[in-house]
């Protein structure tokens, strides 16, 4: 009897690509592009101005958010059936804010041998010139797009002591830095622009600072912003007042706008209370004041233990 040979798998590489300048790639990186039998990149026209500065002439096909479940499937079968393959992203480490990660889970899920190779990242490169404290950060991906949800998004995030760091795009960053003013106060940011090109720009300051410069200039180019954690002792919830520090007519406007959006007292109340300190009595009480008013304009009330 002939027992057939269990075919080995390939193996896929995590390929790391400079975020601008061509240069900042490894040595190691260059060998194994060299090497494998295939190379899936998110963007083939940009990866191929890569590989023909150093003259890498392998197939590559396209891998990018738009790519179907075929596709996927395709890339996992050449692995099974031994293809070694690189995986690349427009810049930097795949799978970071890419659609690269459903193939690394795919490999995992399928045990397919998976190979990091190291390379620059927007997140570090920004963050060791920002000059803010390194022992500790967090990365939070791209800031989201609506209004609603970004101030959501940052009223999370106010008591955040670690440095953190964002993606934003021009279109949107003066008015994400005004926002953030708004709910986190005045505390240093740094803008960096186009890391590694030619026109590398890196703008430092106070967040109404940047904002005037973003006033006088426009600004283009891929973004990462790296904001200074809160350095201000988080103070204990007290009770609203009208003597009280807190903007009240900003206050008030805030829970109008969450009532419009149809968000649940419930989470208005948590919103609010992290954003500005008081106690969730006053908070709650004030929205069911203006759900009185204004009967039908959010969800029904919820229980809240006040």
């Amino acid at each position: 009897m002939v027992f057939m040979k269990k075919q080995k798998s390939g193996k896929l590489y995590i390929c790391g690509t400079p975020i601008g300048n061509l240069e900042d790639i490894t040595l190691r990186c260059l060998a194994i592009l060299k090497k494998v039998d295939l190379i899936a990149a998110e963007d083939t026209r940009h990866s191929k101005i890569l590989l023909n500065k150093y003259q890498i002439k392998k197939p590559v096909i396209s891998y990018h958010k738009y790519s179907n479940e075929k596709k996927v499937e395709y890339i996992l079968q050449l692995l099974q059936e031994g293809k070694s393959i690189a995986l690349l992203s427009d810049a930097g480490m795949p799978g970071i804010c890419d659609p690269g990660f459903e193939i690394i889970n795919k490999a995992i899920e399928n045990d397919i041998s998976i190979v990091p190779i190291p390379g620059v990242s927007a997140v570090t490169t920004a963050l060791v010139v920002s000059g803010f404290t390194m022992q500790k950060f967090v990365f939070e991906g791209f800031v989201p797009r609506k209004k609603g949800e970004k101030k959501r998004f940052f009223f999370n995030l106010k008591d955040e002591e670690r440095t953190i760091v964002f993606y934003e795009v021009p279109h949107r960053i003066k008015d994400t830095l005004i926002i953030m003013e708004g709910i986190m106060g005045e505390r240093r940011v740094v803008i960096t622009r186009e890391l590694t090109k030619k026109f590398e720009e890196i703008i430092r300051g106070n967040l109404s600072q940047v904002v005037q410069v973003l006033d006088e200039q426009e600004i283009k180019g891929e973004i990462t912003l790296v904001l200074e954690g809160n350095r201000v002792i988080k103070k204990e919830e007290v009770p609203f007042c009208e003597q009280d520090s807190v903007r009240k007519d900003e206050l008030e406007k805030d829970i109008k706008n969450y009532l419009l959006q149809g968000y649940h007292s419930k989470d208005i109340v948590s919103l609010i209370t992290k954003g500005y300190h008081i106690s969730k009595k006053w908070v709650y009480e004030k929205v069911l004041e203006f759900k009185k008013d204004n009967p039908g304009s959010s969800p029904g009330d919820e229980d809240i233990s006040v």
